[in-house]
């Protein structure tokens, strides 16, 4: 790996990265597709939809059974259904992934500025790091929803450099998929990748990365201030 001189601030991803919310989408989902006379989907299955945003995930759903005509005829129904069902769990069944509390901890601590950038909704994101106690760490935090356009785009990351007022080649951003690292080289950011994430089911040593670290604590150690 390269190493990183000068980073003043991380962007860290959430869902797969900080957080292993496979669970809540497994419950949420099937609750929604039980809504609609649909057997259950396994968590495999889901796990390779995650990443790319919540309408994406609903249309993904349903084109498991249903023409892409008939998915956007269900397609409404389908998000409200599922937006609420997984409001009413959020967070039950996930869990922090290792090391995470002492990554940020240890990034604070090199005086690293912290930003939250997911592709979840903010309604979603924001009462999952509250009730994780993560949300204190960030400076920012900006879910799929806020900007106009949500990762791989770089926009959500050049906004949170123009937050700070850095260069993106102050800033790395770290995550479990192939869109944190598209949008990092796009936002010309420095990018890391952590192994234990979702990445659409493809194998993270395919990402073009600045280099894989084991988990945010390792990445706290690697990056040089």
């Amino acid at each position: 790996m390269i190493k990183m001189n000068g980073i003043q601030a991380a962007i860290i991803d959430l869902d797969g990265t900080m957080i292993d919310t496979i669970g809540d989408f497994l419950v949420a989902i099937n609750a929604m597709r039980a809504e609609f006379a649909l057997a259950p989907l396994e968590q495999a299955v889901i796990q390779n939809m995650v990443g790319k945003g919540s309408e994406n995930l609903i249309r993904q759903v349903l084109a498991v059974d249903f023409s892409p005509a008939e998915v956007e005829r269900h397609f409404d129904a389908a998000m409200n259904s599922y937006q609420r069902n997984y409001l009413s769990i959020n967070g039950q069944y996930s869990k922090l992934y290792p090391d995470v509390q002492e990554g940020l901890s240890a990034l604070q601590a090199q005086g690293i500025r912290l930003a939250c950038v997911t592709n979840k909704p903010i309604s979603f994101a924001l009462p999952l790091l509250k009730q994780k106690s993560l949300h204190h760490y960030f400076d920012v935090i900006y879910g799929g929803d806020c900007l106009p356009h949500k990762k791989p785009h770089p926009a959500p990351l050049l906004q949170v450099c123009s937050d700070f007022k850095l260069e993106p080649n102050q800033v790395v951003a770290i995550g479990d998929s192939s869109n944190d690292a598209i949008a990092a080289r796009a936002a010309g950011c420095w990018a890391l990748t952590v192994p234990y994430g979702y990445n659409h089911g493809e194998a993270v040593q395919a990402i073009d990365t600045d280099g894989i670290v084991e988990t945010l604590l390792c990445a706290a150690h690697f990056v040089n201030s």
